[in-house]
């Protein structure tokens, strides 16, 4: 059978034009979905548009991406159609020290949706991970774009074991969630990202005064524990993660002192158990 956009029954593609007249809406946030067969990377294309004054709302959807890639440039693949690789605009307009919370608030609003729709346990690894136990389901990287975030997530739908691209990693068919079809899960994904994203900015970016802090604590798989963070450079930091500051920092107890760590500070953040 030639190879084609239908060639896998199991992962069928995605219509942009339901997807369009599912979110698009007057006064709603999102103001048009793409869906691509394949790009380099969503990030990168939004982030070319931002450049160029793409308007926020802007969500680019790929089937296939060739050069995903994580934070720090950690590459990120999987096979066409198996999970959700997709980008949104965002023009916040709220103060730049507030707006390390984007990649939490994504986090916390992918979390919920999934959890909802799958009915599996989402836990959030500070800085950019979605985990079910202690293996990743979804990462997200938040990237400046001159006075635009892009934020992108990459969420393993139908992956099977064979296919993960790490032993760590898992996705929906494997933990056998509720809901595996791409569809509805980009529709919850984005509506609930909207209403936090709503109510962030209404509160000027104080993830305490729209209640994202404490969703994002009560949501944590990092904060309440001893953690090992490897830093660039210098030793691993080992000692409690103890909170979120204000600017959506890492509170980290060491031996000596409290350490605020921001996500471009770190290599790696892991279970010091």
């Amino acid at each position: 059978m030639p190879d084609s956009r239908y060639s896998d029954l199991d992962r069928p593609p995605l219509s942009e034009a339901a997807l369009n007249r599912a979110l698009v809406r007057p006064g709603g946030l999102w103001t048009g979905v793409t869906v691509v067969e394949s790009t380099g990377s969503t990030n990168a294309d939004l982030a070319r548009a931002a450049q160029e004054g793409a308007a926020e709302g802007a969500v680019l959807v790929a089937e296939a991406q060739e050069a995903g890639r994580g934070r720090l440039g950690r590459v990120w693949n999987a096979p066409p159609r198996s999970g959700l690789t997709f980008s949104i605009l965002l023009r916040p307009e709220v103060p730049v020290a507030s707006q390390g919370w984007l990649p939490l608030l994504y986090g916390v609003a992918a979390a919920s949706a999934v959890r909802r729709l799958a009915e599996v346990d989402v836990r959030l690894k500070w800085p950019n991970d979605l985990l079910i136990g202690e293996r990743k389901l979804a990462g997200v990287l938040a990237e400046r774009a001159d006075d635009a975030v892009v934020v992108g997530m990459g969420l393993n739908v139908s992956l099977r074991a064979t296919e993960l691209p790490v032993a760590t990693a898992t996705s929906l068919a494997i933990e056998e969630a509720a809901c595996l079809d791409r569809d509805p899960l980009l529709r919850a994904v984005l509506r609930e990202v909207e209403v936090h994203y709503r109510e962030w900015t209404a509160a000027g970016g104080d993830a305490e005064a729209c209640g994202l802090r404490a969703a994002y604590l009560a949501a944590s798989a990092t904060v309440g524990r001893q953690v090992r963070v490897e830093l660039p450079g210098r030793p691993a930091l080992i000692g409690r993660a103890s909170g979120i500051d204000r600017s959506g920092c890492l509170e980290v107890e060491g031996p000596d002192r409290l350490h605020t760590l921001s996500a471009g500070d770190v290599v790696h953040v892991r279970p010091a158990e």
